[in-house]
């Protein structure tokens, strides 16, 4: 007798065929995790410019951040998930003159949209969490220090996302990891040539 966990399994793969929801999940996991990384990554740089030297500080804006990021994320794609899946359903009763209620394919979409808000929502909440970690799990260390090493884990970060999608496009990875960075980069240029106003 299978176990609840594996009927569970093979539902969402079965879903998952229906409609398309580990490629709909990728993409919004690579564009998210993305903005939350380069929005912390600018709070950082504003509030190091700025001469702010109080970790709680940083920790309150960042945490913030990374909830209003979340919630945005699920609510706002939930949403407009809803939408899109409700308009394609009617589009399919109306062209085979079949009610989808209850059919695989409807679950499947509600299962979608569940799923794909989720991804939305956590992935930038995430990513900006594990940017500012350090400021609450290095606290000891001087200040400075401490936001150099949140700013190369958003790098790091920057770069691992840039090597995912190239693994997933089959393009050279190092170049695709280089292209991530180089976002990094330009708000760290752009943050600094703030300073001359």
């Amino acid at each position: 007798m299978r176990s609840a966990l594996s009927r569970f399994l093979d539902r969402v793969r079965e879903y998952d065929r229906i409609a398309k929801i580990g490629e709909i999940g990728r993409r919004y996991f690579a564009m998210n995790s993305f903005d939350g990384i380069l929005t912390i990554l600018g709070i950082l740089l504003g509030s190091y410019f700025a001469g702010i030297s109080n970790a709680r500080i940083i920790i309150t804006t960042g945490f913030g951040a990374c909830i209003a990021m979340g919630v945005s994320g699920i609510w706002g794609t939930y949403l407009a998930e809803e939408a899109e899946r409700n308009k394609a359903l009617r589009d399919l009763e109306r062209a085979t003159l079949t009610r989808m209620k209850n059919t695989k394919i409807q679950k499947a979409a509600k299962f979608a949209i569940i799923s794909v808000a989720l991804i939305d929502g956590l992935s930038p909440f995430f990513a900006a969490l594990v940017v500012i970690l350090p400021f609450i799990v290095l606290s000891f260390l001087p200040i400075k220090l401490i936001y150099l090493i949140s700013i190369m884990i958003a790098f790091i970060l920057l770069i691992s996302l840039g090597i995912f999608l190239g693994t997933i496009s089959r393009e050279n990875i190092i170049k695709s990891g280089l292209k991530m960075a180089l976002a990094g980069v330009v708000c760290v240029v752009l943050s600094l040539l703030l300073q001359f106003y």
